[in-house]
């Protein structure tokens, strides 16, 4: 579980599938309301209130994303509402949550350097998988396949063949087209085959 403070009232937890796994938990499961889940929450807000002093009030605002390779992306949001007359005790159990789920088809993986990507690229022709957007940002270049990937036999392949050359991006595909540079914006994969031989 790695956590980031957004601003003084909102932060994001990047959530692995590995870190669900050890919980007990599928990616399945978060879209139900269980124990578990209910659990897994508690211990985010805990570990969000130690490490990065985030104190929730009692109505927050919860926006869970699934990343189709990476794990999860959760927003946690506190509302700044005055709460009156709840007895004490009661007010430490109970937090208010609005949550929001939502689902992406997008793969997004980070790369620390040009090479591993050409190597990809190549590795990923038998696939037939040629598409690709290809960023920079902050000295590392980040590959976004996006959505119509739905009907792809092989997506396990593919993200196992992602996985040996980078890693899942922990930030968003938002950020990096915003504060990073677009290299290619299409076809990205095919271009490298095409213009670095091995």
């Amino acid at each position: 579980m790695r956590l980031e403070r957004l601003n003084y009232n909102k932060i994001k937890i990047f959530l692995t599938f590995d870190d669900l796994t050890e919980r007990g938990l599928t990616k399945e499961d978060l879209w139900r309301n269980s124990f578990k889940v209910q659990q897994l929450f508690r211990e985010m807000i805990e570990q969000a209130s130690d490490e990065l002093g985030f104190k929730p009030t009692h109505s927050l605002s919860v926006e869970v994303f699934s990343l189709q390779a990476q794990g999860m992306v959760v927003i946690l949001t506190t509302k700044n509402e005055i709460v009156e007359e709840l007895d004490e005790e009661y007010m430490d159990d109970y937090i208010e949550m609005q949550v929001t789920l939502d689902e992406s088809a997008d793969v997004f993986f980070e790369f620390y350097s040009f090479e591993h990507i050409i190597q990809l690229a190549h590795r990923l022709s038998p696939l037939s998988v040629s598409g690709g957007s290809l960023y920079s940002f902050n000295h590392r270049f980040y590959l976004l396949i996006d959505g119509g990937m739905d009907d792809f036999e092989n997506m396990e392949d593919l993200i196992a063949l992602l996985a040996e050359y980078g890693s899942p991006a922990t930030i968003t595909k938002y950020r990096v087209h915003e504060y990073g540079k677009l290299l290619m914006e299409s076809n990205a994969l095919s271009f490298i085959r095409q213009t670095f031989p091995l």
